[in-house]
């Protein structure tokens, strides 16, 4: 029995000895410790001496681990002295460093210590004064001498330093009393450049660029394809970095909470990237297909002051989505990352663990709450609306309030059926602004894509929305929904809706709408659909020459579009306004003491050539103003309303119930 024991501890520890890993980084990361003591690691260990240069850094994305020959070990001793090509990019000295590390801690070589210290010697003397740290020491010519956080090169440096200054066991290898305190210091001076780098968008931290300007810290383009931007790659393992540094500042905590609230705010669930791959298993293509609740992604780059995420080509000029750059780029470059699921997982840990309230992680949610904050940097309960609203109880028995501070919000906003009774407040009309720019063309789902390209989507009855922008920023591209309602009992009030085609849409089986003191743009049958509305003291605005109005009203229902007492409006150009004309053909629309710009044309209605709408929809005016207004030059087959008929237009008689029990509810 012994025999048979002592057979397979020598089996188990020979397989365990052997090195399975064809990658640079997986042989130093991932084989068992006892493997350093191999033969196998010793050879590789030569190599790593053979290829350090004399200033202690060596190059980068070489295979260390492949075998020299006689020559090309001559040609390295006779580079030890040249500095070309040292460089910290692509984790190269780092690994060799902790490659060097495990090697000492199964084999006291002497040769594998100077090493190691040689390599910390070099990282300390090629720090900025400033704490940043270039991509290649010597410098190199170009943008190579900015301060580099691309591929994580900076915070590889500064995790090395930390452990050192930490006096972990992570090494095996102990500085002397001087070269710790200079690693001290030099840890602390790369942390005080992390706070100054971050970049500050209308006033408020954000996240970091993949390069700084070494001397005035500001955001710095690299290759022609790498503009200046935030990083959804980069900036996430400077927050982790940040998350472990021991006893934070009041600047850190500072940092990463503002950190933590722009990850939230950025982050993607509504595309997954699609790989398509030849029977080499390359990657020939690269798609991002609209889904819905996917897992967060961020963009690599994202505009400076909108977060927007952009796309280049080796020309540089900015793209708005992947399938706008050619194959070379989009299927050669890594233009999103999931990193930042890692800061948004272990925040909330970190919050508690330094006294940060739980609920600035925005996980924190009383049971008996019917108010919540959302706030972009951090200060509220929530950084993103989607977030409060999920929090919010299903079928509440009392109103719920979100209240929604100042910024834009760049994320689609969903009310599902069950969250009733949910009211949205904005700081202010015109700068808390909800936006998003999906369209037909970028949905792509067929004929029906208009319905999935809302900014907002309201399913859940008795709700209201007052103070607010919301906003489809795809442009004039087809249609793309700004504020969709499928639900019952809606107010929006104090609101702008803009957009360009079908900016509003309106519907629910016998839905009922109230829209109040709002100001609501578009081009064409940007208000459209079947419910019934009441729009009140309302600006509507057209775009260009188009129609403002297809209502698709059931038959059968008394009341479909009414405007009472609003501005009928244009742009300049728009100079052949119709008020209307059906998408289905018993359409309803009236407008009552209405003023109509002269952009109105003096038919005023349009029959979308259906001729049968002529018999059945209802079109109508009654006691409207302004050079638009002309009733004897109207279509034949519209209406002016009398008196007495409009009479009948209350908002009770409309809405079929005091619109002041639908906040009560």
């Amino acid at each position: 029995m012994k025999k048979i024991i002592a057979l397979l501890l020598f089996v188990t520890f020979g397989l365990s000895a052997q090195n399975k890993y064809k990658n640079w980084s997986d042989v130093v990361q991932k084989n068992q410790p006892e493997w350093f003591a191999s033969e196998e690691a010793k050879k590789i260990a030569e190599n790593i001496l053979l290829y350090q240069r004399d200033i202690g850094g060596w190059p980068k994305n070489i295979q260390m681990q492949n075998e020299l020959t006689p020559q090309q070990k001559k040609d390295l001793i006779d580079l030890k002295k040249s500095t070309k090509d040292v460089t910290t990019d692509n984790k190269a000295t780092c690994l060799e460093m902790l490659f060097m590390s495990k090697m000492y801690e199964q084999v006291k070589d002497e040769r594998y210590k100077t090493s190691f210290l040689k390599g910390l010697d070099y990282l300390l003397e090629a720090q900025y004064e400033n704490g940043g740290w270039p991509q290649f020491f010597p410098l190199k010519k170009g943008y190579y001498t900015h301060i580099t956080y691309n591929d994580n090169s900076m915070v590889n440096i500064l995790d090395i330093l930390r452990e050192i200054a930490y006096e972990t066991n992570f090494y095996s290898i102990k500085p002397s009393a001087a070269e710790l305190e200079k690693t001290k210091v030099a840890l602390n001076k790369g942390i005080d450049c992390i706070l100054k780098t971050q970049y500050k968008q209308n006033g408020v931290l954000t996240a970091w660029c993949a390069q700084h300007d070494e001397v005035t810290l500001a955001p710095a383009n690299a290759r022609a394809f790498e503009l200046a931007s935030l990083s959804g790659f980069e900036s996430a393992k400077i927050v982790l970095f940040l998350m472990s540094v021991k006893n934070p500042s009041p600047e850190i905590i500072t940092s990463v909470k503002s950190a933590y609230a722009w990850f939230e705010k950025t982050k993607i669930t509504n595309l997954e990237e699609k790989r398509v791959l030849n029977d080499a298993g390359k990657i020939i293509d690269k798609k991002m297909i609209p889904t819905t609740n996917a897992a967060p992604i961020w963009a690599r780059f994202m505009e400076l002051d909108t977060n927007e995420p952009f796309f280049c080509d080796r020309d540089g000029i900015k793209k708005k989505t992947l399938a706008e750059i050619g194959d070379e780029r989009r299927n050669g470059y890594s233009w999103y990352s999931d990193a930042g699921k890692e800061v948004l997982k272990k925040y909330a840990s970190w919050a508690v663990k330094n006294g940060v309230k739980v609920s600035d992680a925005g996980s924190s949610v009383k049971k008996k709450d019917n108010y919540f904050t959302v706030a972009q940097d951090g200060s509220g309960d929530f950084t993103k609306i989607q977030e409060a609203i999920n929090a919010a109880p299903s079928f509440p028995y009392e109103r719920i309030t979100i209240f929604i501070k100042n910024g834009i919000y760049t994320e689609k906003v969903r009310v599902p059926e069950w969250n009733t009774h949910l009211t949205l407040v904005g700081e202010s009309k015109e700068n808390t602004i909800i936006a998003f720019d999906d369209n037909f063309s970028k949905i792509n789902l067929g004929r029906n894509s208009t319905f999935y390209t809302p900014t907002v989507l309201v399913e859940g009855d008795d709700f209201s929305a007052t103070n607010l922008t919301i906003k489809n920023t795809s442009g004039d591209n087809g249609q793309a929904i700004a504020l969709s309602v499928v639900a019952n009992r809606v107010v929006v009030a104090n609101c702008n809706i803009l957009g360009n085609q079908d900016t509003l849409y309106l519907s629910g089986k016998s839905a009922k709408h109230y829209f109040r003191d709002c100001y609501i743009e578009g081009t064409t049958d940007f208000i459209f659909g079947g419910a019934t509305a009441l729009f009140e003291n309302c600006v509507i605005h057209s775009l260009k020459s188009s129609f403002i109005t297809a209502a698709s009203t059931p038959e059968g229902t008394e009341f479909g579009f009414v405007f009472k007492d609003c501005k009928i409006t244009a742009n300049p150009l728009a100079t052949a306004v119709y008020l209307g004309r059906p998408w289905r053909i018993y359409a309803k629309t009236v407008f009552i003491n209405c003023e109509l710009g002269k952009q109105i044309k003096p038919e005023g209605w349009e029959n979308w050539s259906k001729p049968d709408a002529e018999k059945n929809a209802f079109y109508a005016e009654y006691s409207c103003k302004g050079e638009g207004f002309q009733p004897t030059k109207r279509v034949a087959w519209s209406h002016q309303l009398s008196k007495k008929e409009a009479d009948n237009y209350t908002i009770e008689n409309i809405l079929k119930e005091d619109v002041t029990n639908w906040y009560s509810k």
